[in-house]
């Protein structure tokens, strides 16, 4: 086992994302990679938690490439299809059947871990159960969507605040715990608040100038 294998084994605690992830990553490295669709029919009985949080995770990696415009987009796409009460998400082909490299995929579940860790060691299943139900999932579909856009607007670091707002939305769900949830709403609320904000004066800026 690699250094960086024993790390990941100390930080990880197990719950249900952390455990998708790492199977995620074997596959990947006995398979020589996967594609984004094939990854996403790993989720099991996570579904939709764990789509938002796996086309979050690689915008906070630091990839060559437009990865926060693509995943950024796809993200939109499955959230417009949770707010219309999709069970079975849809993605595009060119996302779908886009290939992810072992390393790539190591990458990725390197940088994500630790965020995703911290997340996962304040859950307790059952809290707020209400929050967790399909209703409610449904209702979020509108603070992923606008998270999800802010994700795709070529802000500099402006992705760290609502991919973490993501990350908590998403593992609430998959843990059943709806006070982490709540909590992951109000981070989404000043997240969009925030960019909001950073836009208004941007925008200030170049018309003064």
């Amino acid at each position: 086992m690699s250094e960086a294998d024993e790390s990941m084994s100390r930080e990880q605690p197990r719950g249900v994302a952390t455990a998708r992830l790492a199977e995620m990553r074997e596959l990947a490295r006995a398979r020589g990679g996967l594609s984004i669709g094939e990854a996403l029919e790993i989720m099991g009985s996570t579904g939709i938690a764990f789509t938002v949080l796996f086309l979050a995770i690689p915008a906070l990696t630091p990839i060559p490439g437009p990865f926060g415009m693509v995943f950024g987009t796809a993200l939109a796409l499955i959230s417009l299809q949770i707010i219309a009460g999709s069970r079975t998400l849809w993605l595009p082909a060119m996302v779908r059947n886009r290939h992810v490299s072992p390393a790539t995929f190591d990458l990725i579940v390197r940088h994500s871990i630790p965020m995703i860790a911290r997340v996962e060691k304040i859950m307790r299943a059952g809290r707020l159960k209400a929050l967790t139900g399909p209703i409610v999932q449904t209702l979020l579909g509108i603070p992923i969507f606008l998270l999800a856009v802010v994700i795709a607007l070529p802000i500099p670091f402006g992705n760290i605040l609502p991919v973490f707002s993501l990350v908590v939305l998403a593992v609430a769900l998959m843990e059943r715990d709806g006070l982490v949830a709540l909590v992951g709403l109000l981070f989404a609320a000043a997240t969009i608040a925030v960019t909001t904000a950073l836009l208004h004066v941007s925008v200030s800026m170049i018309f003064t100038s």
